[in-house]
């Protein structure tokens, strides 16, 4: 045996292994020299290999009765750490197979046992499942009922919205977002509803009570909620997501019940089924002429395109934000249906991202390009290489919080560190020498020398900016690579990022017409007329990726 499988309480004699690796987030007190090196790298490496196995997996899940709610089976890279898992599987069956012997560290019960059936790996005693899942499950239940509570009373209490709505109205479904407001903004479609006056604007359910009274009072707005059955909310509390046996059994068995078993810990799958729920009963109500959204394939978008045909109702979905190879939910791959649950056409906010549509499945007669309506062309910030380092956090807590301690390396260093949180997701961030917190976001910045990111859009608004660009690498998870095929950025670690920015990495030369695209009315009011027919306008030419 070439790998020895070990829990941090049971670590093997010092002679026992030649090399360590901690798998998901282990942190075992062994010897740093002994530790193998290059761990983001490999967990990237792997991460991109296991797409097609993921994407084959989805299909097969999402085949399932009831499987409309989960996320796992959409290849849901923000929404489940399903692709993480199958990418430690894979590293650890390739280091079972490498010289020199490697210790391989995990604490957790279901990955343990998964990798615990793989040949070549000799595995200790497992760590204990029942205490996971009793956390979870009794979490699952708290969160559930407090989900159907909530829904319940918001439904009753938006129940008289529906008559704000006509029929056979042209309408975008978006989520709530603090930047959209009653004066025709919207976060994700701009100024397209001052542009459109007879376009409405439905809130999907995660707008809470406020948020929907709030942006009502344009008398254009309502929230999906009105159409929701308030028993059907109490009806949220039992409401899971129970893979077929065959899947718990087959070679992913351990990592199928442990994505159940993590997603029925919260509220995701009950708060898909409302959402399901409440569209369906939406669509059957006012037969919308054409519903648009910001498209990104996930199990809800799903539903709404089946029964939006069934409906007879046209679907746009837009592409709104930004896509790489790590966001493989956008791909057709894990749709068991394939282009049945695909909206009738699909905008792309610019060519650089098209391309990587049609690359990933979406037919060249439902994709055409609109524009970027969430990109602005933003006036270059001064470039000096003696200027701070401009560190934008990510929406996830655990990788904000690694770039908080990459931000402190780096001041340590001797550089001036400018950290900002995030707009939805504010930390404190605690100010040292050198460190320093600011609410100016990077297009405001007036002089900076790079810009380290990890996941969110700010690395691609860098690169457009002009600006040299790092993005932090991760031990225990991926940091979602934002940028299109063909523009590269330096990539490195918390140990090697001080380092990385002093090398000052040369300013990368992207054209922003080469990515986005200035939002075309044109091809919008073409596609939400009333009238409009269900396929796009053909758009500028678009030649799939390799």
């Amino acid at each position: 045996m070439s790998a020895v499988l070990r829990t941090s309480r049971d670590l093997p004699a010092a002679d026992a292994y030649d090399v360590w690796i901690a798998l998901a987030g282990a942190r075992p007190q062994l010897d740093t020299g002994r530790r193998l090196a290059g761990l983001a790298d490999r967990l990237e490496a792997a991460y991109l290999q296991i797409r097609p196995v993921w994407w084959e997996l989805g299909r097969a899940l999402g085949a399932d009765p009831g499987a409309e709610i989960a996320r796992a089976p959409t290849a849901a890279v923000f929404g489940s750490d399903f692709g993480i898992m199958l990418a430690w599987d894979r590293i650890a069956q390739s280091l079972a197979s490498e010289e020199p012997r490697y210790l391989m560290v995990c604490d957790d019960p279901w990955l343990f046992r998964q990798l615990a059936t793989r040949p070549g790996i000799a595995a200790g005693r497992p760590p204990a499942l029942w205490p996971r899942q009793l956390v979870l499950g009794l979490r699952g239940w708290l969160v559930r009922a407090r989900v159907a509570a909530l829904m319940a009373r918001t439904a009753l209490a938006l129940r008289r919205q529906r008559s704000a709505m006509p029929s056979a109205a042209a309408t975008i479904l978006v989520y709530a977002h603090p930047a959209s407001s009653t004066e025709g903004g919207d976060a994700y479609f701009g100024l397209l509803m001052r542009e459109m006056p007879d376009l409405k604007r439905v809130l999907h359910v995660d707008a809470t009570l406020s948020d929907v009274r709030g942006l009502a009072g344009d008398e254009r707005t309502v929230g999906v909620h009105a159409w929701g059955d308030p028993l059907t909310a109490l009806g949220l509390l039992f409401r899971r997501w129970w893979p077929r046996q065959n899947h718990g059994r087959g070679p992913y068995g351990w990592l199928v019940r442990r994505a159940a078993a993590m997603e029925n810990g919260g509220g995701g799958p009950a708060m898909t089924h409302w959402q399901i729920h409440c569209q369906e009963r939406w669509l059957q109500d006012t037969r919308p002429a054409v519903i648009a959204w910001p498209w990104e394939n996930h199990a809800w978008e799903r539903a709404l395109c089946r029964a939006a045909r069934r409906a007879g109702v046209r679907t746009v979905g837009y592409q709104h934000t930004v896509i790489g190879p790590h966001q493989i939910n956008y791909s057709t791959a894990s749709n068991p249906d394939g282009l049945d649950s695909i909206p009738d056409a699909i905008v792309a906010d610019g060519p650089a991202y098209a391309r990587e549509l049609a690359a990933w499945g979406i037919p060249a007669d439902r994709l055409s390009i609109g524009g970027a309506f969430r990109f602005k062309r933003h006036q270059a910030v001064v470039h000096d290489p003696a200027g701070p380092v401009f560190v934008p956090l990510s929406a996830n807590r655990d990788t904000a919080r690694q770039q908080l301690e990459a931000a402190r390396r780096i001041a340590a260093s001797g550089r001036h560190v400018l950290v900002k949180d995030h707009p939805m997701y504010p930390m404190t961030v605690a100010e040292e020498p050198r460190l320093t917190s600011t609410d100016v976001p990077l297009t405001e910045q007036k002089v900076l020398s790079t810009v380290l990111y990890s996941t969110g859009t700010s690395g691609l608004e860098a690169v457009l900016m002009g600006l040299p660009a790092v993005r932090l690498q991760l031990e225990d998870r991926i940091a979602v690579d934002v940028l299109p095929e063909g523009i590269k950025v330096p990539v490195a670690t918390l140990e090697t990022v001080a380092e990385a920015v002093a090398t000052l990495p040369a300013r990368p030369a992207v054209r922003w017409e080469e990515v986005l695209a200035p939002v075309d009315m044109s091809v919008w009011r073409r596609l939400l007329e009333p009238q409009a027919t269900p396929a796009p306008a053909p758009g500028p030419s678009i030649r799939c990726a390799s």
